[in-house]
């Protein structure tokens, strides 16, 4: 297998950052269609009991997965780094992902008895796809320097919300809203909605054989497997205790906990919490999600500009602010209130999609929402990719996926809880706006070093 090509500065050719920036258009399906806008809402709404039992049960899913990723993202990277390459961990991992994800086809409504094994599918799903990205985040500060990695990384989120919008107007147009959706799939059994599993599988297989083809990779030391892990460990050891001489690292990380938990909390609840407020099914969700992809797509190519411009920090401040604002506008709607006070009417049957002012109020928010999500990722990574020493990007992305999954487990976990402790969705919605702003507060710490 190719491992790509180098400019003669160093740096991969076109083709090559190309080819690595087209894996985020390979993974984004799985998180827009199957974590977020389509196959989430519709287990909380069908697969479960109820809503509040289904949204529980997915917060439930999200902190394992969160923990699993915590404690091992580390120990593979540094594996990884020990062993040279990192495209084959990218394709076994992704494989993961994809068996998790054909899984989901089996999620049947009202499977009470089988839903274990529904949970079980998200948690691999998840798992393989995070890890995947350690992996390829790891190959960054190799492809171009440090002056360029905000906008290859922009870039990439970019085509990531490229991919995820053209993913949900395949689900919208050939599989829910046509009569006879495409392939027969039946609607009373909800297979337009399960179809997200494969289809997102699928996506993901086809769609990393460019970076596997064209984008090189570290060249493999040579160290045998098991002594590649040896080796992994001990420098996971050495870094690991010696990380007094990384404080600047060590503040980013702490912070990146708080308001990543945010992010990823926001991102992944905002969907379900309209299903269940508004009664949204497949299509307004899928329409929902189409354009808020349209003001993540411009937020993320305009960020990376800001990025390599302004710096990493200030981009990743001001978008973190921009999502709490957004986050407080989403909380101040309730049935029949925006504003935190204010009369809205709510949808009717038979009206017009998204015309009840309720609506109108959570679309603005979520349209700021949108601008934001792809510029705070994006300004993560480049950030990361600035501080970490080249020999050592593999297990500091490690220690990075660590610091976005360490605590993930709270946000989800507290949302369950408090979910199933009020038997509503709204109240658990505060924990998201805390962790973005002790997140901005604590990036004060944070010096970013210089990318001239």
């Amino acid at each position: 297998m190719s491992v790509g090509i180098r400019a003669g500065n160093g740096e991969a050719d076109r083709l090559g950052r190309f080819s690595w920036a087209l894996f985020d258009w390979a993974n984004q399906p799985f998180f827009t269609v199957v974590t977020t806008f389509i196959f989430a809402p519709y287990f909380t709404s069908f697969v479960a009991a109820t809503p509040a039992e289904g949204q529980a049960y997915w917060g439930y899913t999200q902190a394992i997965s969160g923990v699993l990723i915590a404690i091992l993202s580390p120990v593979f990277g540094s594996i990884a780094d020990a062993g040279g390459a990192r495209k084959p961990w990218i394709l076994f991992f992704s494989i993961l992902c994809a068996i998790g994800s054909f899984a989901l086809w089996w999620a049947m409504p009202n499977q009470q008895s089988g839903i274990l094994f529904v949970l079980a599918a998200i948690v691999l799903g998840t798992v393989g796809v995070e890890f995947s990205i350690v992996f390829n985040n790891a190959m960054l500060p190799a492809l171009v320097p440090a002056s360029k990695m905000g906008r290859l990384s922009g870039f990439g989120w970019g085509l990531g919300y490229i991919g995820g919008l053209i993913a949900l107007f395949i689900v919208l147009f050939c599989f829910s809203l046509p009569e006879v959706p495409m392939f027969g799939l039946d609607k009373v059994s909800h297979q337009p909605d399960r179809i997200t599993g494969p289809m997102s599988a699928i996506w993901l297989l086809i769609f990393i054989l460019p970076m596997m083809l064209f984008t090189p990779d570290s060249r493999a030391t040579g160290i045998e497997k098991g002594n590649a892990v040896r080796k992994g460990l001990r420098e996971l050891g050495v870094t690991l205790r010696g990380l007094k001489n990384y404080r600047n690292v060590v503040f980013f990380l702490i912070a990146r906990m708080f308001y990543n938990d945010g992010i990823l909390a926001l991102i992944g609840f905002s969907g379900i919490y309209a299903a269940g407020l508004f009664g949204w099914g497949t299509t307004e969700l899928g329409i929902f999600g189409i354009l808020i992809n349209f003001f993540a797509i411009a937020g993320c190519f305009i960020g990376g500009s800001l990025d390599d411009k302004l710096g990493s920090k200030p981009t990743i401040v001001i978008s973190v602010l921009g999502l709490a604002f957004a986050s407080v506008g989403v909380l101040s709607i309730s049935n029949g209130q925006v504003l935190f006070g204010l009369s809205a009417a709510m949808p009717v049957e038979g009206g017009a999609l998204f015309a009840s002012p309720a609506e109108i109020v959570f679309m603005v928010f979520a349209f700021i929402m949108g601008i934001f999500f792809g510029p705070a990722q994006a300004a993560s990574r480049t950030l990361i990719a600035r501080m970490a020493p080249k020999e050592k990007a593999g297990e500091f992305f490690g220690l990075f996926a660590l610091s976005g999954k360490a605590t993930a487990f709270v946000a989800p976990l507290l949302i369950g809880v408090v979910t199933s402790l009020t038997q509503q969705q709204r109240p658990a919605m505060i924990v998201i706006f805390i962790l973005l702003l002790i997140g901005v507060a604590l990036m004060s710490f944070v010096h970013e070093p210089d990318h001239e």
